[in-house]
């Protein structure tokens, strides 16, 4: 392995260096480097070598550096020379992409471009894994060299048999797939035309594939691909989510049965009630409060908090145990639940159900009249709910409509509701004195048939008694965090960074565009973000700066290690409140537990050591849940829309990239492609740090948050993709605000010129395709701002074919 070289090529000092010469050298070297070679470039010798490994440790630490194999340490993100990449796609440009076989890490991985094959050798297909030489480009990208070809690992694909006058063919569900293949009808396994199918990828044969399609059979029927039930299964198994059970786990949780009263607390005449949507059917938070009858305390609360007592049924390293951990938690989709818990404890007796013992784990929480947490003390109880309330009934009741609440809850509401309610008020100041940050995320419901066809899709209403209980479980949350550092227990908290200070730059760079000011100069708290937000309430950006100061979030995760929480505004914070339905706030009750001397299924002996491994594990399993989610509702969606067809939608976009537009439909909050190829006729730059597509020739601009009317042209349920063509205002058309303005008519070229090299006027198609050659791998054209080639994107209004699209974000 080469050495590397100190960055300026002269011999060192023995002068001990600074974090700063260290981080440089590391981060122009070519590749990972060791301990030895840092020493050596510096000179460092005897006792320094101490401080060095100190100094170093303190850069991993900060995220400034990456330990590799044997050891080597390099900048965030590097890859080295030498690696198994995985051929993942094809750009706008037609070349290849690929992606490293093995990553860790939660952001993306850096692009990595093929260099074109020999004519000689056969070309690489999507799937295929080579051992790659890389070297890195000035825009942070790779480019690869193929080593040597590798084994192609088994590929499924699930999708719909169709049968054609070529023949049968399977058509991908999955949004990101490039073509079809051939389902021949000995392979089919009995299915007939318009089922949806698992099948495998045979094995290539060299020249027997027709044209260019590879080749399928069939794993597994799965049903007609047109029942509606098969877009939750399609997004279940594109996702690999776990839906059955293994037999063990089923059997351990219909052996369960009530818990003995023992030791634990009688909370039986206390009137918890649970506050819920009126579709849930498992309840596995209680709330209660009444005013503190304490005199120092005056004005303030006394509140209750009961959460099922999933730690009792699930042992650890039992079947259900290992179950609960692979999913880590469960998944909600319009039509079903993926549970983390067989159904005879989620539904069962890991549910409050009313006017049923069940045992609980329980906190007695005490906040002053300005809602600031004063002490806690935990429990294990027992415990009888004395009613099953919904949102809307409670609201209705807060609001004086008694006739909108369920017969036989009315005595209940009386009594509960107004301390209930006295102390939100009070959580609500402390939540307005500590600054949190208030994001508007609207959410979407869809409303199903009794056969499972969408029949509706709302806007999900956002009342006070949703808010009610979230300031009641953010409160039993922060203590159980606070509790287990008293304790000197380890916690799984659920902590989220401050914003990356680089996008929090480009933050303040659009918002002074749209003159609202950040100040950089000084540390960003949640409060300075809300403030720019109730600033930006009556204006028409108001949208475009609720999504922009949204994408400066880091995003939330679980972690052993505190970090606080940004968003909320907390120095501790954990997830307690949920273990029916989180692998994470199991951990957290097991920890109390142990911690509290409340039984004997706490935390095993030695299991704090395997919580950094757990929290990756948890994180990335609710990633794939809020993903598999999203999918599933654009799923449903499509098909709602799929017979509105060429019917015109108000809109706002949502997303700017180099391949197009996303926008949301306001009537539905459904999510579409406009692709760049639909736009009117120009060269288009795609301004990252402007979040806007602009026209080279004719200025016009399409930003983030900008107003237009679009036209469906297509809905594909299986995927849930929909594309949309924007339809431009008549000139007599009256303009909605400066946004729209700008968009539908343009701004002049000196208004809207791109800085240097943010994007490179793309060659008209017939000069791409001549140069499309190994010379472009072996030297980029370079543009000042690092983009590469192909960054501007040409628009056209003639008919072009659209790919079947979706948000990619």
């Amino acid at each position: 392995m080469p050495r590397s070289k100190a960055p300026s090529g002269k011999p060192r000092s023995a002068v001990f260096p600074t974090k700063e010469q260290v981080l440089a050298f590391i981060n122009e070297s070519a590749e990972p480097v060791g301990k030895r070679e840092i020493a050596r470039a510096f000179r460092i010798k005897g006792n320094d070598r101490i401080r060095l490994k100190a100094l170093l440790k303190d850069l991993e630490r900060e995220g400034l550096l990456d330990r590799k194999p044997q050891r080597r340490l390099a900048p965030p993100g590097q890859l080295p020379n030498v690696l198994v990449v995985e051929i993942s796609g094809i750009d706008e440009d037609g070349e290849l992409l690929a992606r490293p076989t093995v990553w860790d890490e939660e952001k993306a991985p850096p692009a990595i471009y093929m260099a074109p094959e020999r004519s000689s050798r056969s070309a690489l297909a999507v799937g295929e894994r080579v051992l790659a030489r890389l070297k890195k480009t000035d825009d942070g990208s790779y480019e690869a060299q193929v080593i040597r070809k590798l084994d192609r690992p088994q590929r499924r694909v699930l999708g719909v048999y169709e049968l054609g006058s070529e023949g049968g063919r399977l058509r991908p569900t999955d949004k990101r797939a490039k073509s079809e293949f051939i389902l021949n009808k000995d392979n089919a396994d009995g299915a007939t035309p318009g089922e949806l199918v698992l099948a495998e990828v045979l094995p290539e044969r060299r020249g027997r594939s027709r044209l260019g399609l590879r080749s399928v059979r069939v794993l597994q029927r799965l049903g007609r691909g047109d029942d509606p039930k098969a877009l939750s299964l399609i997004t279940l198994h594109e996702h690999g989510l776990i839906s059955e059970f293994p037999a063990a786990a089923v059997t351990e949780a219909e052996a369960a049965g009530p818990a003995k009263p023992g030791k634990r607390e009688d909370l039986r005449g206390i009137p918890l009630v649970t506050i819920d949507g009126a579709d849930a059917r498992d309840f596995d938070d209680a709330v209660f409060a009444e005013a503190d009858e304490d005199p120092k305390n005056a004005g303030g609360w006394h509140l209750l908090v009961a959460i099922a007592d999933v730690a009792h049924y699930v042992k650890p390293d039992s079947a259900l145990d290992r179950s609960a951990y692979a999913r880590g938690n469960s998944v909600y989709f319009p039509d079903r639940v993926l549970p983390m818990l067989p159904e005879a404890l989620s539904n069962g007796w890991c549910s409050l159900n009313p006017k049923e013992e069940r045992p609980c784990m329980a906190v007695h929480l005490w906040i002053d009249k300005d809602g600031r947490l004063l002490r806690q003390r935990f429990v294990r109880g027992l415990m009888r709910s004395a009613a099953r309330l919904t949102y809307e009934e409670v609201q209705a009741a807060r609001d004086g409509r008694p006739g909108d609440t369920e017969r036989g809850n009315e005595a209940v509401l009386e009594a509960v509701l107004p301390p209930l309610y006295g102390a939100f008020d009070s959580l609500l100041r402390g939540r307005a004195k500590r600054g949190t940050l208030e994001l508007d995320l609207p959410e979407r419901k869809i409303r199903l048939a009794d056969n499972g066809e969408v029949i509706g899709i709302d806007a999900r209403e956002r009342l006070d008694s949703h808010r009610l209980i979230e300031e009641f479980m953010i409160t039993a949350n922060v203590a159980a965090a606070r509790e287990l550092e008293r304790l000197g227990q380890p916690c799984m908290y659920r902590v989220h960074d401050r914003p990356d200070p680089v996008r929090l730059k480009a933050l303040a760079e659009v918002l002074e565009g749209l003159g609202l000011r950040l100040n950089m100069s000084q540390v960003v708290q949640p409060r300075t973000l809300t403030q720019i937000l109730t600033k930006a309430a009556d204006k028409p950006e108001t949208s475009l700066v609720n999504d922009l100061i949204l994408r400066s979030q880091s995003q939330a995760i679980y972690s052993p290690e505190n970090i606080g929480h940004f968003g909320l505004a907390l120095t501790h914070y954990a997830h307690f409140t949920s273990p029916i339905r989180r692998y994470a706030d199991l951990m957290v009750h097991r920890a109390l537990i142990s911690g509290l001397k409340l039984g004997k299924d706490g935390l095993p002996v030695g299991s704090e050591t395997t919580f950094d491994e757990t929290a990756s594990h948890i994180s990335t399993t609710e990633r794939s849940a809020a993903a598999a989610e999203r999918d599933a509702v654009d799923r449903f969606t499509a098909a709602y829309l799929k017979d509105q067809v060429g019917v015109t939608f108000s809109g706002r976009i949502n997303g700017v990239t180099r391949f197009g537009l996303f926008v949301t439909l306001d009537e539905s909050g459904a999510d579409g492609l406009i692709p760049i190829s639909t736009l009117p006729d120009d060269f288009y730059h795609h301004v990252e740090a402007r979040h806007s597509l602009e026209g080279q020739r004719w200025g016009r601009v399409y930003r983030l948050g900008d107003r237009l009317r679009v036209r469906l042209l297509e809905a594909e349920p299986m995927t849930g993709g929909l594309i949309l063509s924007l339809i431009e205002p008549s000139k007599d058309e009256p303009e909605e605000n400066t946004e729209t303005r700008n968009t539908r008519k343009g701004r002049y070229r000196n208004e809207t010129s791109s800085e240097p090299g943010n994007a490179t006027r793309k060659m008209p198609q017939s000069s791409r395709k001549k140069g499309k050659s190994t010379e472009k791998s072996k030297k980029r054209v370079k543009s000042g701002s690092g983009k590469r080639p192909g960054s501007g994107r040409r628009g056209g209004s003639s008919g072009t074919r659209t790919p079947r699209g979706r948000k990619d974000r």
